[in-house]
């Protein structure tokens, strides 16, 4: 009797332990898993510019790396099948030497770019950059900063060369935002507060109404002409 009993507890923990592990799993919907562009096209355009390949299992923007002053960009993506609002959005991803990009969030379509509605993670060769375009950043230009609206705090965050791979999460929900950097929270907000009202009125921002407004919309990945690598993509619903 004690041996059958024993067997049901195993089965019954077996049981749990796959269903967690299988909830888990099917939290997270795959935007690039490494095999496939299914899903992404062109920000306002209808397929995915040539520049944008699959490479050694990485979404790749294959082109060669302009100087900030020679730039002209355009060639900025989304994952169209679904807009998301409240998520937590993961990457893996590498730049160049002198790199620049970002990831976009509640983007929406039909403005000249993205950034004119949309909020921004980042994504810079912080090491760098300034000295290969002979210019001088604000910290809101860095890695990992809510462009041009919050910065990252230096004293946790880890910035790595250029050509090694980092990890980003974004988490927002419209109680609080973070960011997060090669396993550190960098910085975090209240979106919509009357801080943040404040910093979009006195900033970039201040000339572009819709900046920041939208509660839903797509994820982006920015062209601002320089080589890209993202591996793993996934977000899971909040």
């Amino acid at each position: 009797m004690k041996k059958i009993l024993l067997l049901l507890t195993l089965s019954i923990l077996i049981t749990s332990c796959k269903n967690e592990t299988k909830d888990e799993s099917d939290e997270w919907i795959h935007l690039f898993d490494g095999t496939t562009t299914e899903g992404w096209r062109a920000y306002n355009g209808e397929s995915l510019p040539t520049q944008w390949i699959i490479e050694d299992g990485a979404l790749t923007f294959d082109t060669e790396k302009k100087l900030e002053s020679e730039k002209e960009g355009g060639k900025d993506i989304i994952y169209a099948k679904e807009e998301f609002d409240n998520f937590e959005l993961y990457l893996e991803w590498k730049l160049p030497a002198g790199g620049n990009s970002g990831v976009f969030y509640h983007l929406k379509e039909g403005y000249d770019g993205p950034s004119e509605i949309a909020p921004e993670y980042q994504l810079l060769d912080d090491l760098g950059w300034e000295a290969i375009n002979n210019a001088t950043l604000q910290e809101w230009q860095k890695t990992a900063a809510d462009y041009a609206m919050h910065i990252p705090d230096n004293n946790v965050k880890i910035t790595k060369p250029a050509g090694e791979w980092n990890t980003t999460r974004i988490i927002f929900t419209p109680e609080l935002v973070e960011h997060w950097l090669n396993g550190k929270k960098v910085l975090s907000f209240v979106p919509w507060s009357d801080d943040w009202e404040e910093r979009k009125g006195k900033g970039k921002w201040k000339d572009f109404p819709n900046y920041g407004t939208s509660t839903t919309g797509f994820i982006g990945l920015q062209d601002h002409d320089s080589p890209l690598w993202f591996k793993t993509i996934k977000i899971k619903k909040l």
